[in-house]
Formats: C-alpha cells, sequence, structure tokens
C-alpha cells in the first residue's frame, strides 16, 4: 500500500493557516488525478484543492470548519486504491499516519510500546505542539502564540474556544492576550504557578500601539435585526484597522477635466468591443495615466518595512471589486508597466469576473504595490480611501460629471460645459509628505487632462 500525504498548501505570502470550510470527499471514497478534495479559506482568498494524484481517501485528519497551520497533513491517499477490505486488518491504518495528528487523547508515555517505538521520531515532533493536559486540541499557530507570549498550558486550557466543539482559535488567544494586557489581571492560579516569575518589567517600546479598549455590548430593541458578520466581513473590518493603526492617513483631492478622455472613448468603444471583445470603460485609461506619474514619483508604489522605506520595482496595480455580497476585495495586475491599453483592459475584466464567481488565486491578491479604487461607479464624487497595506497610497476615482468651467481662449475667457472628476489620493504620511503627495495627485491631473481625443494618447 502506497500512501501520498496531503498537506495544507501555502496560500500567498505571509499565510499561517487556513479553515476547512468543506470537505467534497469522505473515507473509503476513490478520487482521481484533479478530483475537487476540499475548500478552505484564508485571510486573503478561498481556494479549491484538487488531489494531485488518484486513488483511496484513506484517512481524513481535520474536519469541516478547523484551522489548520500550513504545512500539516490533512489526509492521506492509498494510491494503491485498495479498499479496507481487501487489507489485513492491521494495515487498514497506515504507519505513516502519526496518530496525534487526529483526534487521538492519549499522551505518547500511555500507548502500546509497539506503537511507541515505530512512531517516536514523529511525536517527538508533533505531540507537544497539538496535545494539552486537557485532553485538548490545539493547531500549531495557537500553539506559537501561546509560547511566545508566555502563556501556560494551564492558560491556555482556561481560554474559551469559539471553533468546533470549543476549539481555540488564532482570534480567541489574541483577544485573551488583548484582554490580559488591558486588565493587567493576575493569571489563574495553576497559570501563575507553572510560569517563571518576572522580575522586571520591560517598558513597550515607544512606537508600539496600544490596543484599543474592548467595545461595551450594544443594546438591542424589538425589531431590530441581528446579523452575523461574514468571514470575508471579519477579516475586512480586521485589515482596515490594523492600516489605520499602522499608517497616518492623509488625503488629498483634486477635480480634474476629462473631456478628452470621454469624447475619445465614446467614440472608439463600439470598435474596440468588435475587435477585442472586451467593453472599454474610463479606468484603463486612468490607470495609464497613474502608472506613468508612479515611474516618475516611485517614493509612492513604495512599502515600508520597520525604519526602512523598500521602492518597488515592480508596478502591481491593485484593482478594488465589489462583491455581489457588498463585500470587497482587491486584486492587483501584475507589472501593469508592462501591459498596453488592450492587455490592462482585458486583464481588470479576467480579475474581476474571476473575483466575482470565487476563482481568485492566491498570488492574484498578494504583491500589490498601489490601489487604485473607483468610487464613480456608485455615483459618489469624492471618498477619503484607507491604505490597503502594506501600501503607502491608495488612489480613488469619483463620478463623471458634466459641470461649466471657466476656459481660457485667445478671444478671452468664456463658460463652457465640460466634463469633470475628482481624484483623492491618500497617503501614509510616515513617509510621504504633503509636498510628494500633492506632486504626484497634480502630475497624475496633469496626464489626464493632456489627454489626446484625436490620436487616443496622452501628451504630456
Amino acid at each position: 500500500m502506497a500512501n501520498f500525504e496531503i498537506i495544507m498548501p501555502k496560500m500567498g505570502e505571509s499565510i499561517e493557516e487556513a479553515t476547512i470550510t468543506n470537505w467534497f470527499v469522505k473515507e473509503g471514497d476513490q478520487v482521481v488525478e484533479d478530483d475537487v478534495l476540499l475548500e478552505i479559506a484564508t485571510d486573503k482568498v478561498d481556494s479549491e484543492i484538487p488531489s494531485p494524484v488518484a486513488g483511496l481517501v484513506r484517512k481524513i485528519l481535520f474536519k469541516q470548519d478547523e484551522v489548520v497551520a500550513v504545512g500539516t497533513v490533512i489526509a492521506v491517499i492509498d494510491t494503491d486504491g485498495q479498499s479496507s477490505g481487501d487489507q489485513p486488518a492491521e494495515e487498514a491504518v497506515p504507519d505513516e499516519i502519526p496518530e496525534v495528528q487526529v483526534e487521538s487523547t492519549v499522551p505518547p508515555a500511555d500507548r502500546p510500546a509497539e506503537q511507541t517505538a515505530t512512531k517516536q521520531p514523529i511525536q517527538s515532533v508533533k505531540a507537544a505542539a497539538i496535545v494539552s493536559s486537557r485532553d485538548r486540541f490545539y493547531s500549531p499557530l495557537v500553539r506559537k502564540i501561546a509560547s511566545e507570549e508566555n502563556i501556560s498550558q494551564g492558560e491556555l486550557d482556561s481560554i474559551p474556544g469559539s471553533g468546533l466543539n470549543g476549539r481555540v482559535q488564532k482570534r480567541d488567544i489574541l483577544h485573551y492576550i488583548e484582554e490580559r494586557g488591558q486588565k493587567g489581571e493576575a493569571a489563574p492560579a495553576e497559570a501563575v504557578q507553572e510560569r517563571a516569575p518576572v522580575t522586571e518589567a520591560k517598558p513597550a517600546p515607544a512606537n508600539e500601539l496600544k490596543a484599543a479598549p474592548a467595545s461595551k455590548p450594544v443594546p438591542t430593541e424589538s425589531g431590530d435585526e441581528i446579523i452575523e458578520m461574514s468571514r470575508l466581513r471579519k477579516l475586512i473590518a480586521e485589515h482596515m484597522i490594523k492600516s489605520k493603526q499602522t499608517s497616518a492617513h492623509v488625503t488629498n483631492m483634486i477635480e480634474v477635466d476629462v473631456t478628452g478622455v470621454v469624447t475619445w472613448r465614446n467614440r472608439v468603444k463600439d470598435d474596440f468591443l468588435k475587435q477585442e471583445g472586451v467593453k472599454l470603460t474610463y479606468l484603463p485609461l486612468f490607470l495609464e495615466a497613474t502608472i506613468k506619474a508612479l515611474k516618475e514619483f516611485p517614493q509612492v508604489n513604495a512599502s515600508v518595512d520597520g525604519d526602512r522605506i523598500i521602492l518597488k520595482k515592480r508596478i502591481n496595480l491593485g484593482i478594488a471589486v465589489a462583491l455581489q455580497d457588498n463585500n470587497l476585495i482587491v486584486p492587483n495586475i501584475k507589472d501593469a508597466d508592462t501591459l498596453n491599453r488592450v492587455g490592462i483592459t482585458k486583464k481588470m475584466n479576467e480579475l474581476a469576473a474571476a473575483a466575482r464567481s470565487n476563482k481568485l488565486s492566491p498570488d492574484d491578491i498578494s504583491g500589490g504595490t498601489f490601489t487604485v479604487t473607483n468610487f464613480g461607479t456608485f455615483q459618489n464624487d469624492i471618498g477619503t480611501p484607507i491604505i490597503n497595506q502594506p501600501e503607502v497610497a491608495i488612489l480613488a476615482i469619483g463620478a463623471i460629471k458634466k459641470k461649466p468651467a471657466v476656459l481660457e481662449t485667445e478671444s478671452g475667457d468664456v463658460i463652457a460645459i465640460r466634463h469633470k472628476m475628482w481624484l483623492s489620493l491618500t497617503y501614509d504620511h510616515r513617509i510621504i509628505d504633503g509636498a510628494l503627495g500633492g506632486a504626484f495627485l497634480r502630475k497624475l491631473g496633469d496626464y489626464i487632462e493632456s489627454f489626446d481625443p484625436a490620436s487616443g494618447n496622452f501628451k504630456l
């Protein structure tokens, strides 16, 4: 019998864990290569995991809704494809599967000698990470956090869990750490006995942000409707709060004349659709202008790493996409500066379609360097967007509207009807000062206003 281990894949940079949202197979099922085994969710994207081999699903080690660390074995497939009835009883569970990775609660010392002898190398690595003194399961990530925060086993056992069967999840232990820090309460007696005494309190770093106080319960009245946040909405909320706590947000705004862009697009949109098979909107043209401005101001296409400023070589433009469930996701166009207008348009439409059908890959939503959000889609004029970390700036594009404007002509000033639009740039004031932020935004506006409707190019 040849066993193939299915491990929790790494679904993007900085991803340490994923939640199993659905199993499409059960133990004993036959699968072929590329059959979908399960669906997982991370704080970046939801993904279906296909089987890399054909065979019999011999063991499923984690249940639906459990949070699993990246690199952990989650299932075993017998590539010989034999059912359990075709082999001796003692081979029904392969020796390669360590019992401590499933729901086993028997300490290694209490197991039969023949099991201990064959599995000892694996147990020495895995057992301490997932079995507690109260026979409670903890993921490797939870145990790692507990170790880093000096949380003893007894203290860990006292934390209420919100996962399946009371399982302690990442958010549970982080919430516990936050409350412990705010209240300054002593740990449970059992924890105090196990923790080493602290002889000197170290002051917190000067740049460390204090956690926000826990919110008080909101009173409800008869007739109020209570809606539980979706998983994605919780992640968005956490990401937005983190961005505000990380960056010093400042927003500049300018109004630009986009009459040239509107005139050209109205003239060529039908031919563009026939030739390229996709609709031409205004956004690809504004993205072109953004790329030009970013090349002149590389400090805006950057990230902050502690005391270091990282100027990004690549320009990966994130495009905020509103989903049908009122949530938001930001896939990005990789190396947007290497694409022409048609390439940008097609890639933008491709990512938007993938986002709305839940088909984005982890690569699609990681590695962005600058984000653009289009408020004009909802006929909003101006907004102050929140920076998409770890980027340092985000551009908001407002609705295009006809307005009276004063034009300078050879025979004097005249009032004419023009197409106008607001641009809002929110930037991280830690590394972008008002002069730089204002200069970038003005240059972007100049590029847009220089668009020639006759040639379809920017004159600057």
